[in-house]
């Protein structure tokens, strides 16, 4: 085999390698209320599914809301195979903007983070 065609399938075979790694992590797949939402009735619970299943005890969210104060919630527990995590919210949601942070670890192990928004309409 020529050497620049060996080569090329080294690259290719590093490059799938790195691609499978990162497809590894949980990535957030959905959520309900979902992002960019105008909800008309405040939810009772936050339900955020993943690429991969999580980990509870390292994985969890932190809401805000308008005039970023501090939400209220329950615990979250794992739904749909450790996909889901659902978390009960305890606060009386007023209209406005609620941003929701979230934090993620897989069971194999990886770490990820993010933030999405959603509004409950007057």
């Amino acid at each position: 085999m020529p050497p620049i065609r060996k080569l090329l399938l080294l690259a290719a075979a590093v490059s799938v390698g790195f691609a499978s790694q990162a497809l590894a992590h949980a990535h957030l797949k959905s959520a309900v209320p979902a992002t960019d939402a105008t909800v008309k009735e405040a939810p009772s619970e936050l339900d955020l599914t993943f690429t991969e299943d999580l980990n509870l005890k390292f994985s969890g969210i932190k809401v805000t809301g308008p005039k970023k104060a501090a939400v209220k919630i329950g615990e979250g527990m794992l739904m749909n195979k450790d996909t889901t995590l659902m978390v009960p919210v305890t606060d009386k949601l007023a209209p406005g903007k609620y941003t929701v942070e979230w934090h993620a670890l897989s069971t194999d192990g990886h770490k990820t983070n993010g933030t999405y928004s959603f509004t409950v309409a007057p």
